[in-house]
């Protein structure tokens, strides 16, 4: 998925969704403009995972302020914490890239 919104020249845009939405969420998060794809991939997990098992409150809130539906989170099969984080560290990055490509493509 991220290789295709390099291709798409949308990664910046992505990487400023990201950002944006962490910041409305108040969980703060260290994404510089030069991250490559694998790198935000496990940061955003490790993130998910701390914040999961840390702070739940603000993961809620994060999933909140993303947009990710209570529905889609709920399919994933309970598991341990490790492997939850990493499902919706996917279904993070699947909704905010959503939202990018659906501003490049209706605001031209």
């Amino acid at each position: 998925m991220l290789e295709v919104v390099q291709r798409e020249q949308l990664y910046k845009k992505l990487l400023l969704q990201l950002k944006k939405d962490f910041d409305l969420a108040n969980v703060p998060i260290q994404i510089t403009m030069d991250v490559t794809p694998n790198e935000l991939k496990s940061l955003l997990h490790e993130k998910i995972y701390f914040l999961i098992v840390e702070k739940f409150s603000e993961y809620l809130n994060l999933l909140y302020v993303v947009d990710i539906s209570e529905k889609e989170v709920k399919k994933i099969a309970p598991s341990d914490a490790v492997d939850v984080s990493a499902e919706v560290a996917f279904l993070l990055l699947k909704r905010e890239w959503q939202k990018v490509w659906y501003k490049a493509k209706y605001s031209r």
